[in-house]
């Protein structure tokens, strides 16, 4: 088996190129957002008109409420996030060190030359000085309403939901979508629940269209500015 060392080294590079542009380019959408429908309800054998009128495919307890329960059911999520974060850092060193060695004697004579030049008199200083100082601030507010679907009952009760909105004007799009995990007990009177009280929450805000893509930095920005970019 030959080994060509060119051709390794084009695969590398090639591998290494790959491995920037995935750095560069950002998380993925999340996809495939579609309304959970509930399950078909069973029908009973004896369902044909048989003059009743309760049904067991289509009844309701009488002492249920209007609150999401079940797979498919809608619930409100308020989105009231805020959230303000800042950062400062500072650091100061400072060192300094110095070193004299005498010139030796020789039965009482020095070591010299020429003139009387001291030959191994030496005087050794060092300093370093360090400073660094950095800040940090990041701040983001989101305030409405969404209505989601449950999209799975876990064991415990807890409600998982998701569900996103889509708004078109002229030629943007902008879309919300909202994920997470309900507790039954936070759900309020009205069917809604706030946002702060959404377990996991993943809450992506963003838009599609001309006015997107000319506020987004082309393939080539991005690579230079990627974090990895040893330059």
């Amino acid at each position: 088996m030959n080994c060509n060392p060119l051709a390794a080294g084009s695969r590398c590079a090639a591998a290494a190129l790959v491995l920037l542009l995935a750095a560069c380019a950002g998380p993925e959408p999340i996809r495939d957002w579609k309304a959970t429908l509930p399950p078909e309800p069973p029908v009973p054998e004896a369902a044909e008109a048989n003059g009743a009128i309760y049904q067991a495919a289509t009844g309701l307890s009488l002492f249920e409420d209007v609150k999401a329960r079940r797979v498919g059911d809608t619930l409100v999520i308020r989105l009231a996030e805020r959230t303000n974060a800042s950062t400062s850092a500072s650091t100061s060193t400072s060192k300094n060190a110095s070193a004299e060695i005498e010139n030796p004697t020789l039965f009482g004579e020095e070591f010299t030359r020429g003139e009387g030049f001291p030959l191994f008199q030496s005087d050794l200083s060092a300093s370093r000085d360090f400073e660094g100082e950095g800040d940090s601030a990041q701040s983001n507010q989101v305030d409405g309403n969404i209505s989601v679907t449950v999209y799975q009952r876990l064991p415990n009760g807890n409600l998982i939901v998701r569900g996103e909105k889509w708004i078109t004007v002229n030629q943007g799009r902008e879309f919300l979508r909202v994920a997470g995990i309900v507790r039954p007990a936070d759900i309020g009177a009205d069917n809604s629940v706030p946002s702060f009280k959404l377990a996991d929450a993943q809450i992506e805000y963003s838009g599609k269209g001309a006015l997107a893509d000319a506020n987004r930095q082309g393939w080539l920005s991005r690579f230079f500015q990627s974090p990895i970019f040893p330059f």
